[in-house]
């Protein structure tokens, strides 16, 4: 601890000058009469009392110098440097993401919720990036715009539930919001992550196109194929993804695409992402002063008032 004013003690010891310098001096003339027996009812005063007021008003004085003398504490702040990059995850709520073939811990877990536990935490690490989610099924939506307050977005990632957005799967609506959305922005690097564990089945538009206007605009695709069953080999299966699909939506995005079929994928993905996308590098600690003045000129304004309380009674 330090003062911002150590010169302000040297005002300490002023009420004891005052009262060297004072004491010798008669007092004044009284200018006002009274009758004899008007003080008659009156105590004389407690000497006690007297010291003990004295004592309190001591106190109070130190405490105020103290403050004015402004005490400090070294702190330190993490400051986090604007990436100037911009992400919109795309995140697919159709009906076969509730489908329970991931395991964590020996039991049984749900593709959303898998996605939940690791997107969650990936977003909540991008600190200096800005976030925002496009969800989709039938239709897309933004469930959390662009911003800055990342876990506010992995809070919309937590919340996020099957069927507010219906059971199909528009990859081509839900990629072309997120591309959309961004498209206006000022950030001087724009990224895309659309991650499905389907075909895009009702789609107005190919994926691919909208992946491809993407690229145009100076954006980077990437693509995250989510279940255990790919399309290409079993063509009948209702929760196969078309991983193909995916991959060529990352390729002429001019990003990358990735196969998760399990937790363990699901956990690399997010690392080889954050490799990709790396964080924004941190200043050093911003090093400043924290005031504690309010404290003992709190303590002052408190004894002064505690005598004044005393005083009346």
């Amino acid at each position: 601890m330090t003062l911002a004013f150590p010169l302000a003690l040297l005002m300490l010891p002023l009420p004891l000058l005052a009262r060297l310098l004072l004491a010798g001096r008669a007092p004044a003339e009284t200018g006002l009469r009274v009758p004899p027996g008007a003080f008659a009812a009156a105590l004389p005063a407690r000497g006690g009392g007297d010291r003990a007021g004295q004592a309190v008003l001591v106190a109070a004085w130190t405490a105020l110098v103290v403050a004015l003398a402004g005490p400090q504490i070294a702190a330190t702040r993490e400051v986090v440097t604007a990436s100037g990059r911009e992400i919109l995850l795309a995140l697919d709520l159709s009906g076969s993401m509730l489908k329970e073939d991931f395991v964590l811990d020996g039991k049984p877990l749900s593709r959303l919720d898998a996605v939940k536990r690791v997107a969650g935490r990936f977003v909540a690490a991008r600190q200096g990036d800005r976030i925002g989610l496009v969800i989709f099924g039938d239709r897309a939506y933004v469930a959390q715009p662009p911003t800055f307050d990342v876990a506010s977005v992995a809070r919309a990632i937590e919340v996020a539930q099957i069927g507010i957005s219906g059971r199909s799967t528009a990859i081509s609506d839900g990629l072309g919001l997120a591309t959309r959305r961004i498209m206006g922005s000022d950030a001087t690097s724009k990224v895309v992550v659309l991650l499905s564990d389907g075909m895009d089945t009702s789609g107005k538009v190919e994926a691919a196109d909208v992946a491809r206007l993407a690229a145009g605009y100076g954006m980077r695709v990437h693509t995250i194929a989510l279940g255990p069953e790919d399309l290409a080999d079993q063509p009948a299966s209702r929760d196969a993804v078309d991983a193909v699909a995916l991959r060529e939506i990352a390729a002429v995005g001019g990003g990358t695409s990735f196969r998760v079929r399990g937790m363990a994928d699901l956990e690399a993905m997010a690392a080889t992402l954050d490799q990709l996308e790396p964080n924004p590098m941190k200043r050093p600690p911003l090093r400043y002063w924290r005031p504690l003045w309010m404290w003992p000129g709190g303590a002052a304004l408190a004894l002064v008032l505690l005598l004044a309380a005393w005083r009346r009674t």
